[in-house]
């Protein structure tokens, strides 16, 4: 009875992870299937998009300045936005996270706490790569989540420095066209 109960758990796990294979396989995404689409800026997503940067931000940058956030919470509507190339992730209709692009540069990337890890920063990614061909990021290094992403993504690390207005050290990220 015991051996049984362990082949059938095992079974159970082994079949799991072959249909986690045959998605990759098979290009299966399952954030297609909850209604996912990637779409340009517009005006009226302001709010949505500063509050999936917000709760992002914060999750991502504990150890930054109060005073460096504010500065970035007031430029991002009146000087990024309006500067950059702006694409959204929508879930259902509503904006979860946002990519912003400077030439071949990502200026922002985030997604909302509660979607991240769901593929909606990696078809942001995407987007980004068929639309420049090859990209170039700045991360914090103390920022894990994005520092990882990034990486996983096959982003690769040209050069350190440290951020003027902080003092936190920087990573410069670079990633060719291949996905």
């Amino acid at each position: 009875m015991k051996y049984h109960l362990k082949f059938r758990a095992f079974r159970l796990f082994r079949g799991q992870k072959m249909k986690r294979f045959f998605n990759l396989v098979n290009h299966v995404n399952p954030v297609k299937k909850m209604n996912m689409k990637v779409r340009e800026y517009h005006e009226a997503d302001l709010k949505d998009v500063m509050a999936a940067w917000e709760a992002a931000s914060a999750q991502a940058h504990p150890f930054l300045p109060p005073e460096f956030i504010d500065e970035v919470r007031e430029a991002i509507p009146s000087m990024y936005l309006p500067n950059a190339e702006t694409w959204v992730t929508e879930l259902e209709g509503n904006v979860v996270g946002f990519i912003s692009l400077l030439g071949n540069e990502v200026g922002a990337l985030f997604v909302g706490p509660e979607h991240q890890g769901k593929g909606f920063g990696l078809q942001l990614m995407n987007k980004a790569l068929d639309l420049k061909g090859k990209l170039e990021v700045e991360v914090f290094s103390f920022n894990s989540i994005g520092c990882d992403f990034y990486r996983k993504y096959g982003f690769v690390t040209m050069e350190e420095k440290i951020h003027d207005q902080t003092g936190f050290g920087l990573i410069r990220m670079r990633k060719a066209s291949a996905r």
